[in-house]
């Protein structure tokens, strides 16, 4: 586990775009963080990354906003909304959890281990926890990503 210490919004999008020019196909990227920890800001970063110029926004409501005008397609993915993996699957999300042809990045990725069964956590996705420790400071600590 590695930990990254951003003290402002610019900061948190600059570690974020440096991940998406690390990036590579297959890649799920599962943000945990409550609301307001700065996940969208991260995702907005790795999408410059990717080179997607496009307007990022959280997909809160829409649960899915999809990106094809990068090196790799992005797809990003908010649960928030939804409560268990049955949830999910009805939705028709769990097909971009695993082997997506190009980025996946997932909020709130327990909702995809909730649900009173117990799962294993999915392999080869990157984790990241973004904790918010000052009005503008976050600890953002990752595994799976070299950076």
């Amino acid at each position: 586990m590695a930990t990254f210490i951003s003290h402002s919004p610019e900061e948190t999008f600059a570690l974020g775009e440096r991940w998406g020019r690390l990036a590579q196909a297959g890649w799920v990227v599962a943000l945990q963080g409550d609301l307001g920890a700065g996940k969208t800001q991260l995702v907005k970063g790795f999408a410059c990354g990717l080179g997607i110029a496009a307007r990022v926004v959280s997909p809160t409501f829409a649960l899915i906003h999809q990106h094809h005008s990068g090196r790799l397609p992005l797809v990003h993915l908010d649960l928030y909304r939804l409560e268990t993996r049955a949830q999910i699957v009805n939705a028709g999300l769990d097909e971009h959890l695993f082997s997506p042809p190009g980025v996946t990045v997932v909020e709130w990725p327990e909702r995809w281990l909730s649900g009173g069964a117990v799962v294993p956590m999915p392999a080869g996705w990157r984790w990241v926890q973004i904790l918010q420790t000052g009005e503008s400071e976050r600890n953002i600590t990752y595994e799976g990503i070299e950076s």
